[in-house]
């Protein structure tokens, strides 16, 4: 949304608006922006999570792991989580066989790797809410 648009629907100044989201950034409240690409539309239709146990040796390694994840096709995002998995992973890729690849040739083999779990997503709701 531009910045007369937002200072408009606030009721300010857009100088007043500029400063404020500048401030925002700043202080790291606002990490970023971004578009909403459909992953669909550039061939890559089949989305999914992947959960990731490492064995518990592993888990001294945890930067050099999420980097190497970050480093695979389709990756979308990456969450570190509590339970009985460490990682979740988002991806999008073209079909099935890209994710049956994806797991058994580049996580499942990984040696920090104890074990995967993959959920295809069927549908994906992005939730934006209204700050305030």
């Amino acid at each position: 949304m531009p910045n007369n648009a937002i200072a408009a629907a606030v009721g300010v100044a857009p100088s007043t608006c500029h400063g404020r989201i500048r401030a925002l950034q700043d202080s790291g409240v606002i990490r970023g922006f971004h578009a909403d690409v459909d992953p669909a539309a550039t061939g890559r239709g089949l989305q999914a999570m992947i959960a990731i146990r490492l064995h518990a040796h592993a888990r001294s390694n945890l930067a050099t792991f999420k980097d190497y994840l970050a480093r695979l096709p389709g990756v979308e995002s990456i969450f570190f989580v509590t339970g009985d998995r460490d990682f979740l992973i988002h991806v999008a890729l073209s079909d099935s066989e890209a994710l049956r690849d994806l797991v058994a040739h580049n996580i499942s083999v990984h040696p920090e790797v104890a074990g995967t779990n993959t959920s295809v997503i069927f549908e994906y709701v992005s939730v934006r809410r209204p700050a305030g």
